[in-house]
């Protein structure tokens, strides 16, 4: 049984043409043709079927055959930010691997000790939008631009904040623990600090804003390793 190729169009539902890179993809590298199926998701939880009608140079135009509206799956808002490393590889691998595990919103922080301070965001949405077709996720993750560490930290958030980080003088607890406790509260958000931490100020500063102190358990993790715990442990908790 041939399988059925995912295509993010995220104006499907009034559009008859693939987005370029996409029909780029369809044409150049599956070699699609007139006839074939495929599936088109917009990235707001619709799945489409349709069917190419015309497969001609860089257009891909296509007829929907049927709208297929998609279940969440995971209750609640999962919200990662993170202090991009250095080496893109790495981040790029996290963004990829938690988009893949599940998350709806990714932001970039600004720290005291951070080693990159810019991020490329076209490239990053390109690794976001591969990941979603590949892992078949109805909705896309949001992916907000660098922000500074105290300009995040004091904006207000209706959601269980936590910061994760190393120092012994500042209280911790385990974030699973934390995450598996009885709440009214679905969404969650969970800070991680480049590869030196969060300095112990903006730590403190994090507290006073609400945010609760914990670890990640007893292992020294890399920051890419840490974004992509952090966001395992707050979808496990949801299970």
């Amino acid at each position: 049984m041939k399988e059925v190729r995912f295509f993010y169009a995220p104006e499907a539902a009034t559009s008859q043409e693939l987005p370029s890179d996409e029909a780029t993809h369809a044409l150049r590298v599956l070699r699609l043709k007139e006839g074939d199926e495929m599936m088109l998701m917009d990235g707001q939880g619709n799945y489409y079927r349709a069917e190419v009608t015309m497969a001609h140079g860089h257009h891909c135009m296509y007829a929907i055959r049927e709208t297929l509206p998609q279940e969440r799956q995971w209750q609640g808002h999962v919200h990662l930010a993170i202090a991009p490393t250095k080496m893109m590889d790495r981040m790029e691998w996290m963004l990829e691997k938690a988009v893949e595990v599940g998350v709806d919103e990714i932001s970039l922080l600004d720290c005291q000790f951070s080693e990159r301070r810019v991020f490329k965001i076209p490239r990053a949405e390109k690794i976001v939008i591969a990941a979603t077709k590949q892992s078949h996720k109805a909705w896309i993750t949001k992916l907000n631009e660098m922000t500074s560490f105290q300009e995040f930290i004091r904006q207000p958030r209706e959601c269980r904040k936590y910061i994760a980080h190393c120092y012994e003088e500042v209280p911790r607890t385990y974030l699973f623990d934390e995450l598996r406790k009885p709440s009214e509260i679905e969404d969650a958000l969970v800070l991680v600090g480049p590869e030196g931490d969060f300095s112990i100020d903006e730590v403190r500063l994090a507290v006073a804003n609400g945010y609760q102190s914990v670890d990640l358990g007893k292992s020294r993790l890399r920051t890419e390793t840490a974004g992509l715990s952090a966001v395992m442990m707050m979808q496990l908790s949801k299970s």
